[in-house]
This record gives C-alpha cells, structure tokens and sequence, in this order.
C-alpha cells in the first residue's frame, strides 16, 4: 500500500489543495477549507452493505452537501457506488427486492473492501489516487475485483448566481471485473419488477433541508419528474438550514460508459437524492473476461445555478474528466 503518512500539496489557480491519509479515511482539503472526505476502511454494519464512501462533500464555502446514515435509509452513505441487484448479492445495503420476496433480509449484504492504494499522483491536476477492492458476499466469497480511480481538483469553470465562488470537482472511474464462476447479472428493484425504483450506482443523498429542492438539465427544471430521465448532465439545487445558502450538485456522465446515455434516479420530494443508474430498467451482465467500466464527474459548488450556469458547469466538468481519463 503506499505510505500516505505526510500531506502532498499542489497549486490550483492560487488555491493549495492537499490531502491527508489517518489510516482509514483520505481527506482533501482547498485553500484551508476541508472539502471531501474518503473512507476507504468504514466501521459498517453487515447489514449496510460496507463500503468506502465520501462523507462529508463540502462546497469552497464551506456548505455540507452530504448526510451519512440518515433514519430512513441508514445505508445511505454520503456519496458512494452501491449496487443493490448484483446477482445473488446485495452492495447497497438493507434489504434485497426480488420477484420472489419483494423486499425482504435475505441473509445477502456484500462488502466492497479496500486492498490498496496503488497509487496517489499530485503531479497532474488536482490529486488522483487510485484503489484496487475485491466484492465479497456476505459469506466472505469474492465475487468482483473493482479497480477505482477517483481525482480531486479545482473546476476552472463559471461562477455561479450566488456567491461568485468557483466550484470544485470529483471525477470518478470505477472498472469491475467478475472473478466468480458464473455470469453475473447486475440489475435493480425495477429490473425485478418495482416500477420507477432503477437505483444502483455512483449515488448522491443530500442534506434534510434539500428536500423539495430542484433538478435541471437539457430538458428543463423540475423535481420528481426528472426520475428515471436520461441526459449528459443533471443538477440538484438545495437550500441550506441556518445559513439560508444554496449550493449545487451535478453529475456528468462520460459518454463512452456502456448504455450512455443512461438514466438517472432522481428523488426531490421524499428526500434528495441523485445517482448515475445504468441498470435502472435492464439488467447487464458482467461476464469473466469483460469488464465493465463507468465515469462520471460531480461537481459541488456554491450558489443557485440556473439552466445556463449548470449547463456551463456541466461543460467544464466534462472537458476536465475527458482530459483525466
């Protein structure tokens, strides 16, 4: 594993982002501000499906944009890939929906455990590490080998409405390979019958006072509706308790992902929540041999976008991850 034992720092358009590692958890941090949080070795229940997760997202403002085991859904962690239908399998976390069972404990909750660091580069822009993790079934049998690469750096892109604050951005690569002996078929509670439920993938559950907050993308404005779209980009706009500020979260999908462009779970109105869902409505296999490979972008920033200021966001943020992957 590589030695993280002292922070690394590089210059971001006058800003200085670095990072540090405790042993469990990597932590990113611009200008002086803490803005991400990895934990790579989490403390989880079985039943929650264990998993690295990023927790807290905070804007260069210093607003928190993530909740972490909220009363609802416990398993809701930050953001994080969780996949709930992956064969036999459960990496989400909970309960497990079936055409059999509807939604039922079935003994089937997965961990997504951390190997190694192979590698952590701050001589590019922003800062990438890169992890390898193994997916195991509940009963210790590894079933997928996750080669993942994450990068953090500063969004050279526009202001937003308020504040003029420059966002930052996550890009985030995850490539499994299955190591089973048998085909696995990854799908969702909707691949197995419970209509407009795809969740599974790179997901986001925001702040209690997000709820009721807005999407856009290409199609528009709007909140539940945006359920099961499909489009290149999407952004949610919450407001914040106490401070009464908005921030702004958007997620970019690369265009070379299997399916794309693939559909997008999207929650306002019960509590906010965004994810990237390519087995939303049909299930993929993913066969020995043929790996499946996924990348997104997702930018947090200050402010109130509007359809113009999310659509140049979103144009910045896909330049940057073209330029990394």
């Amino acid at each position: 594993m590589t030695s993280l034992a002292a922070p690394t720092t590089t210059a971001v358009e006058k800003t200085t982002l670095s990072y540090s590692d405790d042993g469990a958890a990597l932590t990113f941090t611009a200008g002086g501000q803490q803005i991400a949080t990895y934990t790579y070795k989490p403390t989880d229940s079985q039943y929650e499906s264990p998993r690295p997760y990023f927790h807290p997202l905070t804007t260069l403002g210093g607003d928190e944009v993530t909740i972490f085991r909220p009363w609802d859904h416990v398993w809701h962690k930050g953001l994080s890939l969780a996949l709930p239908n992956v064969g036999k399998d459960n990496f989400w976390g909970g309960a497990t929906y079936t055409r059999a069972t509807g939604y039922a404990n079935l003994d089937n909750n997965g961990a997504m455990t951390h190997g190694a660091f192979t590698n952590i580069d701050d001589a590019g822009t922003g800062i990438t590490a890169a992890e390898e993790l193994v997916w195991s079934s509940q009963d210790g049998t590894p079933v997928i080998a996750e080669k993942r690469r994450f990068n953090v750096q500063l969004l050279d892109g526009p202001s937003v409405k308020e504040p003029a604050t420059t966002a930052w951005v996550l890009l985030f690569e995850t490539e499994i390979s299955n190591i089973s002996p048998d085909v696995i078929e990854i799908g969702s509670p909707t691949t197995e019958g419970r209509d407009n439920a795809g969740y599974g993938g790179l997901f986001w559950r925001g702040p209690r006072s997000f709820t009721g907050g807005q999407f856009r993308s290409e199609a528009g404005t709007g909140q539940d509706e945006f359920m099961g779209t499909r489009s290149e980009w999407i952004s949610f706009t919450g407001q914040h308790d106490d401070t009464c500020r908005f921030s702004s979260v958007t997620f970019v999908e690369h265009g070379t992902n299997p399916g794309a462009p693939n559909q997008w779970f999207a929650r306002s109105s019960m509590f906010a929540c965004l994810g990237a869902a390519p087995f939303f409505s049909e299930a993929v296999p993913l066969q020995a041999g043929r790996p499946l490979t996924y990348r997104y972008a997702v930018v947090i920033s200050d402010g109130e976008v509007d359809g113009q200021s999310a659509a140049e966001l979103a144009g910045a943020a896909k330049t940057a991850l073209e330029a990394w992957a």
